[in-house]
């Protein structure tokens, strides 16, 4: 199934038995980020919240934890929800290898209902129920929107139109902070765009279709377009409307869509954010957004997402599009790579499962992890284990490192390495030593450690499993 809109996907989600609808009153804060983070307490298979009594707002819904589960992510591509995340991986990548996919081009959208062209009628805190998620963050921020913007230079290449999602501090009826970490194609733009003395033209998409969500939130090449990857995921041409306001092309089905620039040259205190680190990020000077129109569906649903000490909403929608884009990209190079778990902390910790062409090989695999276009700015640590390892087993790989993993020959530090600002061990921000563990079997020539035979599973262990499954299901 495709989902052309959130409305949508939520609609599936209920028909599955993964939406749970509040319609008693709730204060936005701080009932809605205490919610959405006690949900993400329950377990792995919990539903989506759509909250539909604010109190102070009139007809105002919120949707959160859409992406928050493995049964959700599973729905979001169309398969069974019980569907295992392992399964879900190989099908993400089958479908990443599919790309480039279908962009349609339609000429209307349900979000064109209303429009608000004067900026001095814009109040997003009248048209969005917005509130704090955790208690220490600096203001409002709408943090699951999808921005559109286009590489000044070559404005007609929409190959290099980027759809991202960066989180959006509201300071004003019409003005916001925006926080482009400088790994992320839209500070490309905005750098050109300055360059040339001129402001970046921009349209931030609220409350989206999953897939579109999914991919604004996935490492691809900067040359890839989102939408081609959507289509890609989808199997079904990904549908979008051009705007000839801001030049920009919009998913077809946002429920909000805000046009406006980032000023050039233009930078003011943003934040302190509760992050996916499972910390606050501190306050920095950040380019400004200026909100110039509106447009918007009726009774437009307000999708937020909540991010604190993993794992959260933010973990499981980043977890297999984070995995599946490195282990592409090693594998066109590296055809014995077997599996990438990068579900922790959004890659920041990367698990690499591979068979070893020569000695010396997985510490090659790891470098090459550090060098793609996420590892770059996260891999902090990479950690490398034989093929026979499942890299989504914690347990397995445990093992491995505590049988396999010498620290006086698998240990590699290499220090002063580029990482994303908002890891709170960097130091400056953004500069931090990286870590590779190998955890392989050697082969020659490399002869380290000592490693006696491993131990095999029991003749007839499978057919016992079998029997003994039948019996506690029966």
């Amino acid at each position: 199934m495709t989902y052309d809109s959130l409305r949508d996907f939520l609609s599936h989600l209920d028909a599955n038995g993964q939406l749970l609808t509040i319609d008693e009153q709730v204060a936005p804060e701080p009932d809605l980020g205490a919610a959405c983070r006690a949900i993400s307490d329950i377990g792995e298979t919990t539903p989506a919240l759509l909250f539909t009594n604010i109190h102070g707002y009139n007809d105002a819904r919120v949707a959160l934890n859409v992406h928050g589960s493995w049964p959700n992510h599973a729905l979001m591509m169309g398969m069974d929800k019980n569907t295992p995340s392992k399964a879900q991986f190989f099908e993400f990548v089958r479908r990443y290898q599919s790309f480039p996919g279908e962009v349609e081009t339609r000429t209307e959208a349900p979000w064109q209902e209303c429009v608000i062209d004067d900026p001095a009628a814009i109040n997003l805190f009248e048209l969005l129920p917005l509130f704090r998620l955790n208690r220490n963050d600096a203001g409002c921020f709408i943090d699951k929107a999808v921005i559109v913007s286009r590489e000044p230079d070559r404005p007609d290449d929409t190959d290099r139109q980027n759809v991202g999602i960066y989180r959006l501090q509201v300071k004003g009826p019409n003005k916001l902070g925006i926080q482009p970490a400088p790994a992320h194609d839209i500070a490309i733009h905005l750098r050109q765009a300055e360059e040339r003395g001129e402001d970046l033209k921009v349209a931030i998409c609220i409350g989206n279709d999953p897939v579109i969500s999914c991919v604004a939130a996935m490492p691809i090449l900067y040359d890839q377009s989102e939408y081609a990857m959507a289509g890609a995921l989808r199997g079904k041409a990904y549908p979008v409307v051009h705007s000839s306001y801001s030049h920009l092309d919009i998913p077809w089905g946002s429920e909000m869509v805000l046009e406006g620039v980032i000023r050039g040259r233009q930078r003011e205190t943003e934040g302190p954010f509760g992050e996916f680190t499972g910390h606050y990020s501190g306050g920095r000077l950040m380019p400004v957004l200026e909100v110039t129109r509106v447009s918007y569906r009726k009774q437009p649903i307000f999708e937020s997402l909540y991010i604190g000490m993993p794992w959260t909403e933010i973990d499981y929608m980043t977890a297999i599009n984070t995995s599946a884009p490195i282990y592409v990209q090693l594998k066109s190079q590296f055809p014995e790579i077997e599996a990438v778990n990068a579900a922790y902390t959004h890659g920041m910790v990367v698990i690499v499962s591979t068979r070893r062409r020569v000695g010396g090989f997985a510490k090659n695999v790891c470098l090459r992890v550090m060098t793609t276009p996420h590892g770059m700015g996260y891999a902090k640590v990479v950690i490398v284990v034989d093929e026979t390892i499942d890299p989504f087993d914690l347990k397995q790989v445990m093992w491995a490192v505590s049988t396999k993993f010498h620290p006086a020959h698998d240990l590699i530090v290499l220090p002063d390495l580029s990482v994303v600002p908002l890891d709170p061990g960097s130091s400056p921000a953004g500069i931090t030593h990286k870590m590779i563990i190998d955890a392989t079997t050697p082969v020659a020539p490399d002869v380290r450690g000592h490693y006696s035979q491993p131990l095999d599973r029991p003749l007839g262990t499978d057919a016992w499993r079998a029997k003994l499954m039948e019996m506690i299901n029966g």
